[in-house]
């Protein structure tokens, strides 16, 4: 890629939109490409014990390791199963949504990988996509049919379920359907204190990003609105919350348009991370939870930024 580092700060490619963005912005900190040579690079995932970032690279059926002390990329599991998104659940444990297995796993401590769901009503899901924990240990997913479109994420096949958003009770195990009414649901997210959840809804022209209540008892959605709608040209795609609220989307598709785009609670972007490929996801971490993992189409990128990553979405276990 023609990716060039800043050789001045503050980072050009760190862009205010809204004076609320400032206090985000760290004066010496630049973007850093900390890998590239993936096909499709997505799902990062943060594991603080660990002070490494794991993320998939989809096409190539492998999930890649980056370590922060050192800066090493080595591949932590291949085949992977094409897998796409991942988080942690509250045990430090990697879950996976798997294009290949049409399914969500979990990795044991000792290794061991767990199916959570392959089915729903003896059907098979589609192929999962993105992936969050509650903190009542419900595991919240999408399941669009990107993976069984073709040969390339995945294997092709005919849909079976419509594109579900799933929530699986963490002590029963119990999968019910929260919502059936999203055309492609893709990353999810839900806001810091787990009241909103937001989605992105990538079957519609254009794209947007539509956001839910979350009910007292924490299973359950309503209140269904547009939290954004998207201009000619924009795509989101996976997403985290920051502390105060803030979505981080990663977002194109386009020159300038690509990159990580910041949106205040209230809907309105605030600032954007311009990157010369399309950033597919994203997510918090470091020792600090104050850096910003970002997976680009054929790179890995890192921001430090002001703020942290939300509890309830970076998974971090830092």
């Amino acid at each position: 890629m023609s990716w060039q580092p800043a050789t001045r700060y503050p980072d050009p490619a760190v862009r205010v939109l809204d004076p609320r963005f400032s206090k985000y912005m760290i004066f010496s900190a630049a973007i850093e490409r900390i890998a590239t040579g993936m096909r499709w690079a997505e799902g990062p995932v943060w594991f603080g014990d660990h002070r490494c970032l794991l993320w998939s690279d989809i096409p190539n059926n492998r999930v890649m390791r980056w370590d922060e002390p050192s800066g090493d990329v080595t591949v932590f599991r291949q085949p992977s199963n094409f897998a796409n998104g991942h988080t942690r659940d509250r045990q430090g444990r990697l879950l996976s949504c798997e294009h290949g297995s049409r399914s969500v796993t979990r990795t044991e401590h000792d290794g061991r990988v767990t199916v959570i769901l392959d089915k729903f009503d003896g059907k098979r899901l589609n192929s999962p996509n993105d992936i969050v924990v509650k903190s009542d240990d419900s595991i919240w997913f999408t399941d669009p049919p990107f993976g069984i479109l073709g040969h390339y994420e995945g294997h092709r096949a005919e849909a079976e379920l419509p594109t579900n958003i799933y929530r699986v009770d963490g002590k029963t195990g119990h999968a019910t359907v929260v919502r059936s009414s999203v055309n492609r649901p893709n990353g999810l997210c839900f806001s810091p204190d787990e009241k909103r959840l937001y989605v992105v809804e990538s079957g519609t022209t254009p794209p947007r990003i539509r956001v839910f209540d979350v009910s007292d008892g924490g299973d359950q959605l309503y209140n269904d609105g547009v939290f954004y709608s998207c201009k000619k040209g924009e795509r989101p795609d996976g997403f985290r919350c920051d502390v105060d609220g803030n979505l981080w989307a990663g977002w194109g598709t386009g020159e300038g348009q690509d990159g990580v785009r910041v949106f205040a609670p209230d809907g309105k972007p605030i600032g954007h991370i311009t990157l010369p490929e399309r950033c597919a996801n994203l997510c918090f971490g470091g020792v600090a939870r104050n850096r910003l993992f970002m997976a680009a189409s054929q790179s890995v990128y890192a921001l430090y930024v002001n703020t942290q990553g939300a509890h309830t979405t970076s998974q971090s276990n830092a």
